[in-house]
Formats: structure tokens, sequence, C-alpha cells
């Protein structure tokens, strides 16, 4: 998002380059070409009538820049929308201006690095013109490019430098920052192309404001494979790259007041996963490690918690605490100042009355002198008198002196009374600020205690309603529990009845057992017969089988083939058959 001070800055830069005589006046047909540029950049139509009629007062010779102010607030920057390409609108400007006040040729840095420091500048310079950027803010820059280019920090060298910036009035313009920068003074040994890292990691820091950049492992939305993408972090989007060339860009994840991000278990042979949902989407994506994937979350937190509370972003939120804080610290100078010359003011007046005793004592001294020099004159008989009076002169002296002392020893106290003033004015401060903070704590434990008292009404309320149905409920189980008695004990009528019929049918089942018994002792016997003939049959004959005419009747078809039993073997199985089925019965 752009800013009204920011743009300006920029075009007061191609500005001052079409004023040649630096006289503050730029001729028109300079200023049609500049707005129509600039309209062309800001994607707004021009209006060269507008200016005609800006200026119809003004038809000949040059125009002032305070006249060009207002044309330029009212029909180009009150039409922008924020669609416009920044950066493209910054180099428009820097074209028109770079070439006549600086040269790179004999600097470290290129032109696209001059550029960079040229927007940075602009970002951290004063809004006052001619723009110049204050010591603190050279300092914050050149701290951030050392680490960029991973330097050490020189206090010494800085130190030695401001001394350097004395002389031009603590601050620099763009084009002696450049330099500055060019000639690598606070960066010895390093070469093109570090430096120029440098530049760009802060350009991007600061300008293009980029929170956190890096790989990462990002889940499909279609085919549901894992591709590895660039991700660069701003304050209000998350844009993911083919590579860290930031030329092909596969897309934006917009970050709202309604997105979160929350970690997810590992999964499909992924680990360190995190999850970004938004209003219409989700983004599943895997870091590289479990650091990275905390740092990760912790910055996306941030930015959507900096978007909820309506913030700006981390630098330029920074560059206004910087600047508040300058103000504060030049008030309390201010302050401290006119409390130095009003205790200036108070010595002067003390050492205007000591000068004033000092005198009194002169003159007294020298009455006494005079009045010495007439006794000296006078008659012998004056001599006691005048020694009376010389000793009454050397006392008022000492009271004088003794004066001078209290009064000193009075200033003494006054100076000490008026630190320990101050020191009450800062306690009496942090009382105040102790007292608002406890004035919100009982506010919040009012709240809190209110809303307790409120939920505890609603739970009686609600054990009121649970009791009441208990007590139908209990009602309720008493008419059921009466049935349920009457209905037990036509149940055990029911199986007193049963277990009278189970007693007859184990009756049965053994005059059954006894039956089957005796008939298998039967069929044993018959069976041990029919072998006994057989064997006679197979001795005398040679034929293992008699072959006897079959049954007339139908042939039967058994499950154990046509005609493989007799009739009487047959019901002989069907019999057990039966009795095995019935035993499982009984069993189960």
């Amino acid at each position: 998002m752009w800013h009204r001070d920011e743009l300006l800055k920029s075009i007061w830069h191609a500005f001052t380059a079409l004023d040649v005589d630096h006289r503050g006046k730029v001729s028109k047909s300079q200023l049609k070409v500049l707005s129509h540029n600039l309209c062309t950049m800001m994607k707004i139509p021009h209006d060269p009538v507008a200016l005609e009629e800006h200026f119809k007062d003004d038809d000949e010779g040059p125009l002032s820049n305070h006249g060009y102010m207002p044309y330029l607030n009212k029909f180009i920057l009150d039409k922008v929308r924020q669609d416009f390409d920044v950066m493209e609108f910054n180099k428009m400007c820097w074209t028109l201006c770079y070439k006549k006040n600086i040269e790179t040729k004999h600097l470290l840095i290129s032109d696209d690095d001059a550029f960079k420091v040229w927007c940075i500048f602009n970002f951290l310079s004063e809004v006052k013109y001619p723009l110049v950027i204050i010591t603190e803010e050279i300092e914050y820059f050149l701290r951030k490019l050392t680490e960029a280019m991973g330097s050490v920090w020189s206090e010494e060298k800085f130190a030695e430098y401001k001394l350097q910036l004395n002389a031009k009035n603590n601050c620099l313009t763009a084009w002696e920052l450049i330099e500055l920068v060019g000639l690598s003074y606070f960066g010895k040994g390093m070469n093109h192309q570090t430096l120029s890292m440098g530049i760009y990691e802060v350009f991007q820091e600061l300008i293009l404001d980029v929170l956190k950049q890096g790989y990462m492992m990002k889940k499909g939305h279609k085919r549901k494979n894992w591709t590895e993408r660039w991700f660069v972090l701003r304050p209000n989007s998350m844009s993911y790259y083919v590579c860290e060339d930031l030329v092909e860009l596969k897309g934006d994840i917009t970050l709202d007041q309604t997105c979160c991000v929350e970690s997810l278990p590992d999964k499909e042979g992924k680990k360190c996963l995190f999850i970004i949902k938004c209003m219409d989407k989700s983004f599943e994506i895997s870091a590289s490690d479990k650091k990275k994937k905390q740092e990760w979350i912790q910055a996306i937190q941030t930015c959507i918690q900096q978007l909820r509370l309506g913030l700006p972003s981390p630098h330029r939120e920074s560059r206004l605490r910087r600047r508040e804080l300058r103000q504060r610290q030049q008030a309390d100078d201010g302050d401290l100042v006119e409390r130095m010359k009003q205790l200036q003011a108070a010595n002067d007046y003390k050492q205007r009355q000591l000068e004033e005793m000092r005198k009194k004592m002169e003159e007294a001294a020298a009455d006494a002198a005079v009045e010495e020099h007439r006794r000296k004159k006078s008659q012998l008989d004056l001599q006691d008198q005048y020694k009376l009076d010389l000793e009454r002169e050397k006392m008022v002296r000492q009271q004088m002196e003794e004066q001078v002392a209290q009064k000193t020893s009075e200033l003494e106290l006054y100076l000490q009374r008026v630190r320990e003033l101050e020191d009450m004015y800062h306690r009496l401060e942090e009382a105040l600020e102790d007292e608002r903070q406890a004035k919100q704590d009982e506010e919040a434990m009012r709240k809190l205690q209110a809303r307790l008292l409120e939920e505890e009404a609603t739970k009686r309320t609600e054990l009121e309603q649970i009791h009441l149905q208990q007590q139908r409920a209990l009602s309720q189980t008493q008419a059921e529990k009466q049935e349920l008695v009457a209905e037990q004990q036509a149940k055990e009528r029911d199986l007193q009845a049963a277990m009278q019929q189970l007693d007859r049918l184990e009756k049965e089942r053994h005059g059954a057992l006894e039956q089957y018994e005796e008939v298998s002792r039967k069929l044993e016997r018959a069976a041990n017969k029919t072998k006994t003939w057989k064997d006679k049959v197979a001795k005398h004959e040679g034929l293992v089988r008699l072959i006897q005419p079959g049954h007339k009747g139908p042939q039967k078809i058994t499950n154990w083939g046509p005609a493989s039993f007799t009739d009487t073997e047959l019901d002989l199985k069907k019999k057990m058959w039966q009795e095995r089925k019935n035993q499982q019965a009984q069993a189960q």
C-alpha cells in the first residue's frame, strides 16, 4: 500500500531535477510532461486543460512549485487508486533525476543498486523539504546493510563518521547517501556482489515489505501432489514462486482478519506440516524442519494479528516509533533547556546579589579606610573610639561573609530541591501509570465478576429445571417399576411352566436314548452276523458280495447317493442325526 508522503518525495526529486536554476520554479511545458508521465504511471487520465486552467493567472514565465503542489494534490494524487505499480512510478522519477545529481561509474554499486538506495532514502528521510536523512536513520540503515552483508558493525568507526556529519548539520541528501554506500566506507574489503546482495536484502525488507522468505513444499489443490516453491511473506499476502528469482509467480495467499494458521500432524510421508485457512480455500505446507515451521507459523500469525489490529507493516510502524521517540526527546530537551534557563536566571540573580554584597563590602571597607584616615588625623583621645569602630567594622564584614556563605548554601539547597522535585515528578508519573493500570484491572475484574454472577444464575436456573425433570422421571420410574414387578411375576409363572415342560422332555429324551442304545446293540449284532456270513461266502465261492435281485420299488435318492442304504439303515441314520441335533440344541 502506497502513502502520499512517499509519492510526494519521489515527485519532489523529479521536480528538483527539472529546476535547473535552483530557484524552486519549473516551466509550464516541463510541468505538462511531468504531469503526463505521472498520470500514465498511476493509471489515471491526464487532463491538460485542467493544468492550463489552474495556471491561467500565470501564463507567462516559470511556475512556482507552491502553485504546482495544489494542482498535484487535486488533479493527480486525489484520483490515484491502489492498483498501480509503485516501483515503476519510482523508476520513472529516478530516471528524471539521478543523471543530473550523481555519477555511478566511480562507485562500487550499479545504477540498479543506487536506485534501491534512493528508494530506501525516501522511506527513511524526514517529511521535510529539502529531503534529508538524519544521523539516527543513517545508522539504522547502515546497521541493517552491514548485517545483510554478514559483516560486523563498528561503533568506533561510525562515531568518527558522526564527527564528519557535524559539518553537514548531522544529515545527508539522497546523493550523498548513495555515494557513502557506493564508496563502501563501512564495508571495507567487500566486493561488488556482496554489497549488491546486501542492498537488495535491505531493499526487500524495507521497501517491498518482505518479512520472511524461503523454500517449502506445497500441496496442490487439484492433483494433490507436493511441489517445492519459494515463498515470500508480506504484511497482507504470501506469494509463492517457482524459484527464488521471483520471475514466475505461481499464486498468492491473501491474508486478512479471517485467516488462521494451524500446525498439522505428520501424514503422507510429510513432516513439519502446517495449514493456512482462508475464507475460500486452505493451503497445506511442509517446512524443512521444526524450527523453520515454528518461525513461519509465528510470522504468519503476527501478520494476521497486525491486520486485525489495523496496524501498518512492522518497518513502517518501527519508523513511526523512532520518529515519535525523536519528537518526544526533542520536547524533553526543550523542557530541559527551559529548566536550565530558569536555573541560570536564578543563579544570575544570586550572583547579582552576591556582587551587590561585595560592592557594599568594598564601600564599607572604603568608608572604614576613610574613617581610619580621619581618625589618624584626629586627636589621640579619639583613638580608643576608633579602635572600637574598627572592631565593629570587622564584625560587620564577618557578618557579610557569613551571609554570602548562607546564600551559597541556600543556592545549593535550591538546586537539590529542584532535583528532588524532578524525581518526585517521575515517581508521580509512575504512580499515575500504576493507578491507571489498577483501574483497568479492577474494571476487568468487575466485568469478569458480573459475567460469573450471570453464569451462576443461568446454572442455578438449569439446575432447578434438571431437579424438576428428575422428580418427574422418578415418579415415572415408580410406575414403570410396578409394571416391571407385575411383568416379572408373570414371567416367573411362565418360567415354572417351562421348567415342568423341560422335565417332561428330559424324561422323554432318556427313554429315546435307551431305545437308541437297544437298537444300536441289535444293529451291531446284525452287522457281526452279516460279516460272518459274507466271510463264509467269500471263502467258499470267492465272492465278496452276493448278487441279489434289487428292490422293485422306485429308487431312492439320499444324501449318500442313490440306493446306498437299505430302508432300515436309512431310518437308523435319520434317527441318529436327529438325536445329535437335539443334543447340540440342549448343549447350547
